[in-house]
């Protein structure tokens, strides 16, 4: 596999199978380094089988992947060095303190031990645990625990970070301060995670990786994808307008609109008029669309409040991906079963 100075993961023909049953199918991928990658997908996709592979727990069954210039097959020792993995269920030792557990985490991973107590004092600081560092961690909280997972996955300064759903049981505040730390963490590491928290992969990855059935369906940027699945594109405008039983007739004469919803109505501080809100469904291209409805707004003395492009949500994106594929695997089923019946007719005759 050629290696290159910008990619620190570079995964080709990933495959694990378990007996008969394939959790993840020939899959290749590659992460930049300084990325921060998301892996979404539903319930037994592949996620955290194909971290596991990439974090050296599983050998692949076929392909490879080379982490930090290491081949997760050949040089298992050399990629657990380059790495901080935080399983979904993090094997914390909860009759240890907080400060005993980071110890012995050091001293597993071979930090010298010259280095651990600076190190210790960094996770603690960077992952807001200093107050209860000498607390057992039986006695801190869901969220603390998960900090103390993240913790013992930095403490070594590791190239690569893989999260397997690391904000999973966290409540909002503590899923918000999740995310600042792990973007905060991929300013100095290359981070793949997992999550079912869709808005929280838009807000953090640069990139998302999409699986199902152990295949990869889609990988791209949020916005890439959602130009892709964008069938039409519709324009969200609220404006103030006094003959207001008029303005969805008007909307809707002009060239390149193909429809107008009124959305709401709602009454402002001070206005004399109602804030109109529209849903202007348009061709892709809205840039002509938009000075029209300017031009318009000037004509009809209408006070334009706001316009702007409605754009899919990474949720929509997951959702329309996931159910054009399971469409597609229903449609082979569905061949290989008629092609299976016909043998079997012909073999009779």
């Amino acid at each position: 596999m050629a290696e290159s100075a910008d990619l620190i993961i570079q995964a080709k023909g990933l495959t694990k199978k378990f007996g008969k049953r394939i959790a993840v199918n020939d899959i290749s991928f590659s992460v930049q380094k300084g990325e921060i990658l998301g892996f979404l997908g539903p319930n037994a996709a592949g996620k955290t089988t194909t971290m596991k592979m990439l974090t050296c727990f599983y050998p692949p069954t076929e392909g490879t992947a080379i982490v930090n210039g290491y081949d997760v097959v050949s040089d298992s020792y050399g990629v657990r060095r380059s790495i901080g993995y935080m399983p979904e269920n993090v094997p914390l030792y909860v009759d240890m303190t907080v400060e005993e557990y980071l110890y012995f985490v050091a001293k597993a991973k071979s930090i010298p031990p010259a280095d651990i107590k600076g190190a210790i004092s960094k996770a603690l600081e960077r992952c807001n645990l200093t107050n209860v560092s000498n607390q057992l961690i039986a006695t801190i909280s869901r969220g603390y625990k998960q900090r103390v997972g993240l913790a013992q996955a930095i403490i070594n300064d590791p190239p690569v970070l893989i999260l397997d759903e690391p904000s999973v049981g966290l409540d909002p505040a503590q899923i918000k301060d999740f995310r600042e730390l792990i973007v905060e963490l991929g300013k100095s590491s290359t981070v793949i995670l997992s999550t079912h928290i869709l808005s929280e992969a838009q807000l953090i990855c640069g990139r998302v990786c999409i699986l199902d059935h152990g295949s990869i369906i889609a990988v791209d940027t949020p916005s890439n994808l959602s130009d892709r699945l964008q069938k039409s594109t519709a324009l969200s405008v609220q404006l103030l307008a006094s003959e207001t039983d008029k303005v969805v007739e008007d909307l809707k004469k002009l060239e390149g609109v193909s429809g107008v919803e009124e959305v709401k109505r709602e009454s402002l501080s001070g206005c004399e008029h109602p804030l109109l809100s529209f849903k202007v469904e348009i061709a892709k291209t809205d840039l002509l669309v938009r000075k029209a409805i300017n031009v318009l707004a000037v004509e009809k003395d209408w006070t334009l409040y706001s316009m702007q492009a409605d754009r899919l949500s990474l949720e929509d994106v997951f959702i329309n991906l996931v159910k054009e594929h399971e469409e597609e695997i229903s449609e082979e089923s569905t061949s290989e079963a008629e092609i299976d019946l016909q043998k079997e007719t012909e073999g009779e005759g």
